[in-house]
């Protein structure tokens, strides 16, 4: 679909002009991208990156001085994202959103969030230990995402000659998976570490495959609107650097989840402690 289709254009008022005037902000959120942001065993959004955007929503309060603007939750997909940024449905998404250079011609982004590499979730007994032994098999990803494009650069350029399965969300991928429909499921690292938590059996299944890629997720904002980005990446800058961030982080990486009681375990990189040190909006792509 071409471009100018596939993205309605942007509206030209400024952000925190129209928040204050509405009365209200409109975070679009994901469903199931545990554990960024998701819905809990309540029915609730959760998860590192939502907690992240409601300190944001903090700071726009603090901000327009309005103590009670209301905010506005909307669930959004890989698909619809920059569709409902651009169009203005949302405000403002904070989710698991790579933010690369084709990305950024068509939204902002704020500073970094989180630093992941592409790897691949299997059965132990797969026979599958990095990417050169999907040739000739079944691979489920989630539609929408760097990781589908990367699987069908890999098939036209190296004739793997996979079957490449796609799904709504993270979790029907993973259930694609689990039955039976695909062999492998590729996605960003520690979305797959929380697919992992959530298993029934998960010593049955491994992360594993040499990185594809290593992408930075960002929030993400109307294209050109410097003064709403500017109070974004204050409002991550100074929860980074205070510490506030990395205990955000070791709630939601290093603890049990709080409607579950999974824990992640996945240690904080050296890379996210150079990011949290030094705050900043570069992606890899």
């Amino acid at each position: 679909m071409p471009i100018a289709s596939a993205f309605a254009q942007p509206s030209t008022a400024d952000t925190l002009q129209r928040i204050k005037e509405r009365g209200y902000i409109t975070l679009g959120h994901r469903e199931s991208s545990v554990p960024f942001s998701y819905y809990d065993g309540q029915g609730q959004v959760a998860g590192y990156s939502h907690e992240l955007a409601l300190r944001i929503v903090d700071a726009v309060r603090h901000h327009l001085d309005e103590p009670l603007l209301v905010l506005r939750l909307t669930p959004i997909t890989s698909e619809n994202r920059i569709r409902m940024i651009r169009s203005g449905e949302i405000d403002l998404e904070c989710g698991s959103t790579t933010h690369n250079s084709f990305r950024a011609r068509h939204a902002s982004f704020s500073n970094t969030i989180f630093i992941i590499g592409t790897r691949m979730l299997t059965r132990q007994e797969s026979g599958i230990h990095d990417f050169p032994d999907l040739a000739g098999r079944r691979v489920v990803t989630t539609a929408g995402t760097t990781s589908e494009r990367l699987l069908r650069e890999m098939n036209e350029l190296r004739q793997k000659g996979m079957t490449i399965v796609t799904q709504r969300d993270h979790r029907e991928s993973f259930l694609a998976l689990e039955r039976g429909a695909a062999d492998a499921f590729m996605l960003d690292d520690a979305l797959l570490y929380g697919e992992l938590a959530k298993a029934d059996r998960p010593d049955d299944w491994i992360v594993t495959g040499t990185p594809q890629s290593f992408e930075a997720y960002g929030c993400m904002m109307r294209r050109g609107d410097i003064a709403f980005k500017r109070l974004v990446d204050q409002a991550l800058a100074q929860l980074m650097r205070s510490g506030e961030a990395e205990r955000i982080y070791r709630r939601w990486f290093m603890s049990p989840l709080p409607d579950s009681g999974l824990n992640l375990n996945f240690p904080m990189s050296e890379t996210m402690r150079e990011l949290f040190r030094n705050p900043n909006d570069h992606p890899f792509q």
